[in-house]
């Protein structure tokens, strides 16, 4: 698997939810892409990470852990997830800074393979502080998806309407051709 191709069905999504996103169903079998560095270096490219960060074993591990952190605090509860996102955060932190620009922000990690994992984390709390209630998973039965509902009016229910929006027309209306 090259840097340069990857294979998931939804990119874009914020960092956080990006990384929830290494994991989808094609076909209906489970697909991994975090399941070695290579898949790593695909995501680490995707989020424009891959210059501050290696594709190493450590680095996966961690946020391999992270992905976890997001998914217990995603799809089971704030509770549930709290404490396994806050250990991911205690392996980093933001110092201040003033720049020509201003003020400013820089995240510093004393072991840069938490890097990618830590800021996940981060983005995630900035999701929570922007807008809990568009953090949201795919309403079609089949998909593990996960998106920022950016429309106007927060109604957004499918990961892409042309794909799992699709599929749910298109099952409502054989449903309603096979009861006439």
């Amino acid at each position: 698997m090259s840097a340069a191709r990857d294979p998931r069905p939804l990119t874009g999504e914020p960092l956080s939810l990006d990384l929830l996103n290494t994991r989808w169903v094609h076909d209906g079998a489970p697909r991994d892409l975090l399941d070695g560095t290579e898949g790593l270096a695909v995501w680490l490219a995707a989020n424009g990470l891959e210059e501050r960060f290696a594709a190493d074993p450590a680095t996966l591990r961690h946020t391999l852990q992270a992905r976890d952190a997001l998914a217990a605090a995603v799809d089971d509860s704030l509770t549930a997830g709290a404490a396994r996102v806050d250990a991911v955060l205690a392996h980093g932190r933001i110092r201040a800074t003033l720049t020509p620009a201003g003020p400013g922000e820089e995240p510093e990690f004393p072991d840069a393979s938490w890097g990618p994992a830590w800021l996940a984390a981060r983005d995630y709390l900035r999701l929570l502080s922007t807008a809990p209630d568009r953090i949201r998973h795919c309403a079609h039965e089949a998909c593990v998806l996960h998106f920022f509902d950016t429309s106007r009016n927060g109604t957004r229910r499918w990961c892409s309407m042309a794909v799992c929006g699709n599929r749910a027309k298109a099952s409502r209306h054989y449903a309603r051709s096979k009861g006439d």
